[in-house]
């Protein structure tokens, strides 16, 4: 299956307690997804479910989850989550489509 390329990078700044990571290192991976995943973002932002930084979280977590999910569909891990996730797919499309 053909996909878009990205490159993700997680960088620890601080803990819970809003101290200064003691992580120097980054996280960072390059991945795939059958969607673009800045035209999900654009749609969810113009549908204003969440503020900006949770929307940016929300579309980058959701897409790289689900890629994972269904690249290993037949996987015990997803086996009982896989119909429940189709259900909010479908409930999360009728939402932006009713804000567009």
């Amino acid at each position: 299956m053909k996909q878009h390329q990205y490159h993700v990078t997680v960088q620890h700044l601080a803990d819970a307690q809003g101290n200064p990571s003691s992580y120097a290192e980054k996280l960072e991976f390059n991945t795939g997804n059958h969607d673009d995943i800045f035209v999900v973002l654009d749609r969810l932002q113009k549908a204003e479910l969440f503020d900006d930084t949770t929307t940016k979280s929300f579309a980058v977590g959701l897409k790289l989850f689900s890629e994972v999910m269904l690249e290993n569909k037949n996987h015990e891990l997803f086996k009982n989550f896989l119909p429940q996730f189709h259900t909010f797919m479908k409930h999360l499309k009728q939402q932006v489509k009713n804000n567009d």
